[in-house]
């Protein structure tokens, strides 16, 4: 009997963080995993070497999410290695400094754009141009990652970040009315508080102390709990999930 084929997902960013969590859970239940990053080479080869040890096929590439011909050359490697993307999560993103809108840089400004919303826009089109069943694909599932930011708007920290996540739940719902007759559904997961750098840990509970009050749960998440809803969003026990966003916050 033959052996059903194995999904691919594509992880932006998915060397660190959010995104490793992400990988590492694809990879345990049977994905071959895909992941990009920009710079940090060493994370992102023992990222892969993580995947490979958990018996996952795995493989990484720069891709810098500022330069469109990184994000068609990436998936034109992927063409011609034969790789199918059954799944793109749209993880990586910048959030910028905590500063006041009045003292909001132009220059970070157009990164955040840039990074958040370009970048995972124009990724999503050479996946639905891949999935879409209109041009010969077997469609799939997008997820984009936004941010309780979107509802809270960040004052007085990040509302340039909070308003790039804002643009990418735009997306999500318009993407999903546009390709669901395509077979592929689109959702995102927005995270509140997360742990996802341990070596930010000391920083992140201090700042969860000043805000504890508003959590109902009343702790922070891990980066594993977020990977959780992703997945599920990208699993058949989501099938007829599409256009939504996802909050994992804690009840916030």
């Amino acid at each position: 009997m033959d052996q059903p084929e194995k999904r691919t997902v594509l992880v932006t960013g998915g060397s660190r963080g959010i995104g490793a969590a992400i990988a590492r859970m694809f990879g345990a239940r049977g994905w071959n995993v895909v992941l990009t990053y920009v710079s940090n080479s060493a994370a992102a080869e023992a990222a892969v070497r993580e995947l490979e040890r958990a018996s996952a096929r795995a493989s990484a590439y720069r891709c810098d999410l500022r330069v469109e011909s990184d994000i068609t050359s990436l998936f034109r490697a992927l063409d011609e290695a034969g790789v199918r993307v059954d799944a793109l999560i749209n993880n990586a993103g910048v959030t910028g400094p905590k500063t006041r809108l009045e003292d909001l840089a132009a220059e970070t400004l157009r990164e955040i754009v840039t990074v958040n919303i370009v970048g995972a826009i124009l990724c999503s089109r050479e996946a639905v141009r891949r999935m879409s069943t209109v041009r010969g694909g077997r469609g799939g599932s997008i997820v984009n990652i936004s941010s309780t930011a979107t509802r809270l708007g960040s004052p007085n920290q990040w509302i340039h970040y909070a308003a790039s996540k804002g643009a990418i739940d735009v997306m999500t719902a318009g993407l999903a009315r546009e390709v669901g007759a395509e077979g592929i559904r689109v959702n995102a997961v927005a995270p509140g508080l997360t742990l996802n750098d341990p070596a930010l840990k000391d920083e992140l509970m201090a700042r969860f102390e000043t805000m504890r009050h508003e959590i109902p749960i009343g702790r922070v998440a891990s980066a594993d709990e977020i990977a959780e809803a992703v997945y599920w969003l990208c699993s058949d026990a989501a099938s007829y999930c599409s256009g939504a966003v996802l909050p994992v916050a804690g009840g916030r």
